[in-house]
């Protein structure tokens, strides 16, 4: 490995050997970088298949002929790996959440949305449907009524009622309603798809400009690391080394690195600064705030499948309301009817008892809320496997949280690697600065 490392850091190769070595490496590495460049667009970023085809093997023959020909951007290629555990890293892999969760969470809760208001307009319009029905009942009790009625008032030749029947009547237009309430239900139902792709396409040109802009920035944060590693000694120069304790040991100054270990640090230690600890912590606390924002889109879901689940099974467990319409005519048992008293004395044998018929009925209706011939989509539970993936993506990104200050030692470690006698003069002048501070004190 470190005969590898050696070959793929180098200037220039030393041979022929050294020379293929070089080149199967440079292969190897970006056949990994292309899948994963062309799976991160078209997985992630959503780009069509073609597109993210062309342009990973595009990516990938232009990254190889850098990689193979020019050594500072053979340097810059391998700081990015670890610049991923830096702030850029995770602005990655938290747009990366955000796309998974708005793509896969968010159109969950408007489907669950949709259901519930499928379930409203299933019993708005069937409880609608039998109310009007019920007017039907009312004819009926009326018709029979008036017949009675019509029947007691026969039996007096000399009154003849035009007509015994209530009249009654009612603009009843089923048709108009539910045609009404369908165009209701489509024009809700555009309405969520509508903004459901509003936000969909919103997220999705988001997420890609941040993508963008993150892959950019961390090119440039590697280069610019770089830049300043080989223009300025004292950049990030505060490592115990390996050549400055050669050096050390060389000159017989050993005891400078000893006395000066509080403000130095190996970079291959654990040792953490207290200013590089509140920085982590502070920057934690900021990521806690992001997985905040993401579990209320999560309860959301939870939530909005609860309640449509207990929509769909509550409209199916609905009864039957039985309606009854009792109607009760009654006439004391003493109730005579004659003719009027100033005939008793024309006609002494006119008046006569008419016996007074009493009228009792009950009319039952039923008035239905639900019923089978009603369209309504069964709810969609929550997927748990996004819940998996977004909370993985979190432990890695509190993991990066962590990291980062060894990411950054690492990035010099790997620039150390690839300009070694560059490295040998900033070592010697972090010697001189040691030394120079010792005889001051």
């Amino acid at each position: 490995a470190a005969d590898l490392w050696s070959v793929y850091s180098k200037p220039v190769p030393a041979n022929g050997r050294e020379l293929w070595t070089l080149f199967l490496q440079c292969s190897c590495v970006t056949a990994v970088i292309g899948g994963l460049f062309y799976n991160w667009m078209f997985a992630s970023l959503e780009y069509s298949w073609h597109l993210s085809t062309a342009m990973a093997i595009s990516f990938s023959l232009l990254l190889l002929l850098t990689l193979f020909s020019v050594h500072p951007a053979r340097c810059v290629f391998s700081m990015i790996i670890p610049m991923l555990g830096t702030k850029q890293g995770r602005k990655l892999l938290l747009s990366t959440c955000v796309m998974i969760v708005v793509v896969n969470i968010t159109p969950n809760i408007i489907s669950n949305i949709k259901t519930i208001l499928q379930v409203l307009q299933c019993i708005c319009q069937n409880s609608s449907e039998s109310l009007l029905n019920s007017t039907a009942l009312l004819e009926t009790a009326s018709w029979e009524f008036g017949d009675a009625i019509r029947e007691t008032a026969h039996v007096i030749n000399s009154y003849r009622p035009m007509n015994g029947h209530f009249q009654f009547s009612l603009r009843n237009n089923d048709s108009m309603i539910y045609q009404q309430m369908h165009l209701a239900g489509e024009k809700i139902g555009r309405d969520f798809l509508a903004v459901e792709v509003l936000v969909k396409d919103s997220v999705r040109v988001t997420n890609r400009l941040v993508a963008g802009f993150s892959v950019l920035f961390l090119c440039f944060q590697s280069t610019w690391y770089l830049k300043n590693y080989l223009t300025k000694l004292h950049f990030d120069n505060f490592y115990i080394t390996k050549k400055l304790e050669r050096l050390a040991v060389d000159r017989k100054a050993a005891h400078l690195l000893v006395g000066s270990s509080k403000n130095l640090i190996r970079p291959t230690g654990l040792k953490l600064s207290r200013e590089e600890v509140m920085l982590c912590l502070v920057k934690a606390m900021l990521l806690t705030v992001a997985l905040m924002l993401m579990l209320v889109v999560v309860v959301m879901d939870h939530f909005a499948f609860s309640v449509a689940d207990t929509a769909v099974r509550k409209a199916a467990q609905f009864s039957v309301v039985p309606v009854v319409l009792s109607i009760k005519y009654s006439v004391s048992a003493g109730a005579k009817i004659g003719v009027l008293p100033f005939l008793l004395t024309l006609l002494p044998h006119s008046y006569k008892e008419l016996p007074l018929q009493n009228f009792e009925k009950s009319y039952h209706h039923h008035l239905i809320f639900s019923s089978a011939h009603c369209k309504i989509s069964p709810p969609t539970p929550p997927n748990p496997s996004v819940l998996l993936v977004v909370g993985l993506l979190f432990c890695i990104l509190y993991a990066i949280v962590f990291l980062e200050t060894y990411a950054k030692r690492l990035c010099r470690k790997i620039a150390g690697s690839f300009f070694e006698s560059w490295e040998e003069k900033r070592a010697l002048y972090l010697y001189k600065k040691l030394s120079k501070k010792h005889k001051e004190k």
